[in-house]
């Protein structure tokens, strides 16, 4: 009888693990401009993702597609569930007004057991949005965000080195935050008059192999920044 107890007081405390979130998460490159991840929360149910995005034009309108996906680093997908708060295209939610902001979720299986980077994918024909190499790790996050409140207190060469201190933790596990830290270590080389830092970091980026490399690579060429 006490082996029968144990078992299920063991079983209870699975069941009720507490879910997993992620306050605005880092990510690598994002399509859309206003839309924001307000957060990641993940449980042995769902992976659920809370959004918002703002309107910037008269006249705006938002939907999302029915073929979203979040797509795991060895490319493997989840499909999009069911979503709350959002049109499905071709329906659309219109904007009355400039500013305005429309919070919608979107939820997914649950996620592999130790899934530390996700890309979010819209898998349309016009204007889909996606997110590449968001990060589900609360300790790199936290260390991210330090460094980028560094570069915001006009301090770059401070938080180039944190940025590149940061790139040394994670270099070796093909994460997905590794080209997001390689692009602002080459921004924040060319803020502080390193021409010759930055040329170097842009060509390690070029040789990282870092997860969607190209497309790092393009944003910083469409930034006018290529050596």
């Amino acid at each position: 009888m006490k082996k029968v107890l144990v078992s299920l007081l063991a079983t209870a405390a699975i069941t009720s693990l507490p879910a997993q979130s992620f306050i605005q998460p880092n990510y690598g490159l994002k399509s859309h401009e206003t839309l924001i991840i307000n957060k990641v929360e993940i449980s042995q149910k769902s992976t659920v993702f809370y959004l918002s995005v703002e309107n910037r034009r008269a006249g705006g309108t938002f939907c999302a597609d029915r073929n979203i996906f979040l797509i795991y680093p060895d490319g493997s997908r989840l499909k999009l569930e069911s979503s709350q708060g959002i049109p499905v295209c071709p329906e659309t939610h219109k904007f009355k007004t400039i500013g305005e902001k429309l919070d919608f979720t979107l939820t997914f299986p649950p996620l592999k057991k130790g899934t530390e980077w996700i890309d979010l994918v819209e898998d349309c024909t016009d204007n889909c949005f996606h997110f590449y190499g968001i990060t589900l790790d609360n300790e790199l996050n936290g260390n991210i965000n330090d460094a980028f409140r560094m570069a915001e207190s006009d301090d770059p060469v401070k938080a180039m080195i944190s940025f590149i201190d940061i790139l040394k933790t994670i270099d070796s596990k093909n994460s997905g935050a590794e080209g997001l830290l390689y692009v602002n270590i080459v921004a924040l080389a060319r803020t502080s008059g390193n021409a010759g830092q930055a040329s170097d970091w842009y060509r390690k980026l070029k040789n990282s192999g870092a997860p969607r490399l190209q497309e790092y690579i393009k944003f910083l060429n469409d930034q006018g920044i290529k050596y």
